[in-house]
């Protein structure tokens, strides 16, 4: 009569049987935190809708709306040389790896062992002794719970949160070469004015040092002019600086010294400042990468109270082990030399004075806290558009207005100026129209350079810009 086999094996055979039968891992299932969206923009003519991430939409080189081929040029080399960038990929190298490892605990693991060993007594009575072991042993814990498969799902989770955040310090560095590109260029037309003012200002000493020699104008007025001219050469070196600054950051930012990098002059730089729909598609705003990191990790927090609930139920571990041992290599592969093992444990925690309920209770408090954090990042992301939507409306009225100033200053400077070399007005008019005019035609090219940072928050406000949809 054939005995029944050890009872480890009825064990092996149920936990398969349960594991293959895929029992409901414990935790609650996923769903995305409301999201209290307005109905329509403020500041445009399009419909918000619902936020959901999309950060794998194709964004494109968002830059070269503005058609620049300096620009064009810099903003690829960001992503290819840019420090920041590259801890960013290693980051999201980590997070893939965390998953292949938390998939790994899914499978059994095998091991396998060898040795050999030569054993005696001293004074050679006892003659020497080989024994030579080899074995092969595995062990497996079913995920009866899903604790393991909630671990994966955080672990990929966490992984697509990381690629987002390598997306978002992307664009960011971009953004922040695009802001410093085009500052730069709006010195370079800083630069021009200023140099065109201390032409008019040399002028002006001319004229009234010449009045002044004549005996016409006083010497007040030669005062007046030096000092105006060499406040105004002082400006022009303060806007070399601050260039030289700017050109270092750029250097930076595509991951050069500043010492290997420069950046010519273009006072002729004309920017052009791309045309934005009225009606941008709310769509769009799925692709900030903030908001789908902020997402995943709301996603990431709730495998975690699964996992932590699932230290309530008992844990089966399964493991055997078949191993091979003799005093000769001949016999170490017999029949009589193998050994065998099977066993299964089963564990469950009595009593922990509430510890797994504690900590139960903290992944339902993180849960809270990633949800709390999402909806504050797609709130943030709504008044980000928003303002850039407006700047770039008021931005564009503005610019019409400083060159219809500009162009009334400079007939005011021209006539004041006559009417100074005609003995009509004092030289402190001369000044006053002088400095307005210069104030004016500076606030002409800074208005234009505020145009294209708009343009650009703009875009990293929407998650890349509006094309692509």
């Amino acid at each position: 009569m054939h005995r029944l086999r050890p009872s480890p094996l009825k064990a092996i055979a149920v936990a398969t049987a349960l594991s293959l039968a895929g029992c409901a891992a414990v935790g609650p299932n996923y769903q995305r935190p409301d999201i209290q969206a307005p109905v329509a923009f403020k500041e445009a003519q399009g419909e918000w809708v619902r936020a959901v991430p999309a950060d794998t939409l194709e964004r494109g080189p968002w830059w070269t709306l503005f058609k620049d081929p300096d620009l064009d040029g810099l903003a690829p080399q960001v992503e290819v040389s840019n420090q920041n960038i590259a801890a960013a990929v290693a980051a999201y190298a980590q997070a893939r790896a965390l998953v292949a490892q938390q998939r790994a605990l899914l499978f059994p693991l095998v091991t396998l062992d060898g040795s050999a060993s030569r054993a005696g007594a001293g004074g050679g009575k006892t003659p020497a002794r080989n024994s030579y072991q080899f074995s092969i042993g595995g062990s497996w814990e079913p995920d009866l719970w899903g604790q393991l498969a909630r671990g994966v799902e955080g672990a990929r989770a966490a992984q697509q949160a990381s690629q987002a955040e390598l997306e978002a310090a992307r664009l960011s560095s971009q953004g922040e070469l695009a802001i410093d590109y085009f500052n730069l260029r709006e010195l370079d037309a800083q630069q021009a004015l200023q140099l065109q003012t201390i032409e008019g200002y040399v002028r002006s000493l001319r004229i009234t040092q010449n009045r002044y020699n004549s005996g016409i104008a006083a010497r007040t007025d030669v005062l007046q002019a030096q000092t105006q001219l060499a406040n105004a050469q002082a400006d022009l070196l303060g806007l070399e600086r601050q260039r030289a600054a700017l050109e270092h950051a750029i250097a930076v930012l595509i991951g050069k010294a500043p010492a290997d990098f420069g950046l010519p002059v273009r006072p002729a730089w004309q920017g052009v400042v791309p045309d934005i729909p009225l009606d941008v598609p709310s769509t769009l705003l799925q692709r900030r990468p903030d908001v789908a990191a902020a997402e995943r990790r709301v996603a990431q927090a709730n495998e975690q109270i699964g996992i932590a609930q699932s230290a309530f139920f008992p844990s089966l571990r399964l493991s055997g082990s078949a191993g091979l041992g003799a005093a000769t290599v001949g016999d170490l592969f017999s029949a009589s030399a193998l050994a065998w093992s099977l066993g299964a444990s089963l564990a469950q925690t009595i009593f922990d004075a509430g510890a797994r309920g504690a900590r139960v209770e903290s992944a339902r408090a993180s849960l809270d806290q990633s949800a709390a954090r999402y909806r504050q990042t797609v709130l943030t992301a709504f008044q980000d558009v928003e303002d850039q939507l407006v700047a770039a409306r008021i931005l564009q009225q503005q610019l019409v207005l400083r060159e219809e100033a500009a162009q009334a200053a400079n007939l005011v400077e021209q006539q004041v100026l006559n009417r100074y070399q005609a003995g009509q007005v004092s030289f402190t008019e001369v000044i006053t129209a002088q400095i307005t005019a210069q104030n004016a035609r500076r606030a002409v090219a800074q208005a234009l350079s505020d145009r294209q940072v708009a343009a650009v928050a703009l875009i990293q406000a929407l998650g890349g810009g509006w094309r692509g949809l």
